[in-house]
């Protein structure tokens, strides 16, 4: 990235010195390609090279440098939606005019992550993810990347990605992931997937696959969050007792089911477990943000990542009530982190 010299400037002035101090990019309309490539992968689970095809978003100022972004095993290529029509992306406050990742600095790359079949393979892993993304800034023309921020399973990628292609990224931000799994999360997915396998095998997909999420929502979210808003006692109805937080529950389960398939869900939840990265093999600075209530991704995970990565790294800690979901619910906290790490 260059940086323009410092030029001084009169009060009069101000408003030209702005323009001036600003890269040409900043002042250009942004711009949204989104957009499919096929790209030569070799899948790790896979038999030998195959063509993928890889859905993908690149959007911001064009000629700005370009920042991955990569989120949850939910998210999809859609971070943000640079028309007011649209629906919001996952991450809309944090990526747009103005924001922490500022589309008027930043050219914004994601995609839609990749299954078995696509791949061509039993199951998918984060570094076929990593080389996807390699693969496809090779396609774009982008040598490198000024960043790859990564959220939860976004993280575990941009660390596959640092180890596997380190001179494609200049410096990564990793909020909620590390270089591998904590034993008693891959069990809580590991029940995840038995029970919607037990729906597939009986017939009942759906049904299983909104329980498994709503299963999921009680290790996403902190203890200090659900006590404050389900405290209230239980409400008789349809022949039996109902707590407060059997409604969330039941809600956030239908709305998975609308939007996600179940094997879409066991083979992304299975690359999170399978996923094992060695942190000494990577260079590349790194800010890691990490929240106390994440019972997902607990701190001293961090604090070893840490400790092992060969580049440079600093741990960001956040105190938030709402566990591995913060990511996602605190944005004021989170934006001067990312403006500081991408600067």
């Amino acid at each position: 990235m260059t940086f323009l010299p410092e030029t001084r400037c009169t009060e009069a002035s101000q408003a030209a010195c702005t323009a001036a101090a600003e890269p040409a990019y900043a002042r250009s309309p942004l711009t949204a390609q989104r957009s499919t490539r096929r790209l030569r992968l070799s899948p790790k689970y896979g038999s030998g090279p195959r063509e993928v095809e890889v859905d993908y978003l690149w959007c911001g100022a064009p000629g700005a440098p370009t920042v991955i972004v990569q989120g949850g095993i939910s998210a999809d290529r859609d971070v943000t939606a640079l028309d007011g029509g649209a629906a919001p992306g996952w991450w809309q406050a944090l990526v747009g005019r103005g924001a922490a990742i500022d589309l008027e600095r930043w050219r914004v790359l994601s995609i839609d992550w990749l299954s078995p079949d696509r791949l061509g393979a039993g199951s998918v892993s984060s570094e076929d993810q990593a080389d996807a993304l390699a693969a496809l800034l090779g396609e774009l023309g982008i040598a490198q990347a000024h960043a790859f921020v990564g959220s939860s399973y976004g993280a575990m990628v941009a660390l596959a990605f640092a180890a596997r292609h380190p001179r494609s990224v200049d410096r990564l931000l990793l909020l909620a992931g590390a270089h591998r799994p904590h034993p008693l999360s891959t069990a809580q997915r590991s029940v995840q997937r038995g029970i919607v396998r037990l729906g597939q095998a009986s017939g009942q997909a759906d049904a299983a696959l909104a329980l498994a999420r709503q299963l999921a929502i009680t290790t996403y979210r902190g203890s200090a969050e659900f006590g404050r808003r389900f405290a209230g006692g239980p409400e008789w109805r349809e022949e039996r007792f109902h707590f407060p937080v059997e409604d969330y529950l039941a809600h956030q389960g239908r709305r998975f089911v609308e939007r996600f398939d179940a094997d879409r869900f066991l083979a992304l939840s299975e690359s999170i477990d399978l996923h094992d990265v060695q942190p000494e093999r990577i260079p590349v600075p790194a800010t890691l943000i990490g929240f106390p209530s994440d019972r997902l991704v607990p701190l001293a995970d961090l604090c070893e990542l840490q400790r092992r990565l060969h580049g440079p790294a600093t741990l960001e800690v956040v105190e938030s009530p709402y566990g591995h979901d913060a990511f996602l619910k605190e944005p004021e906290q989170l934006a001067p982190l990312l403006r500081e790490a991408l600067a």
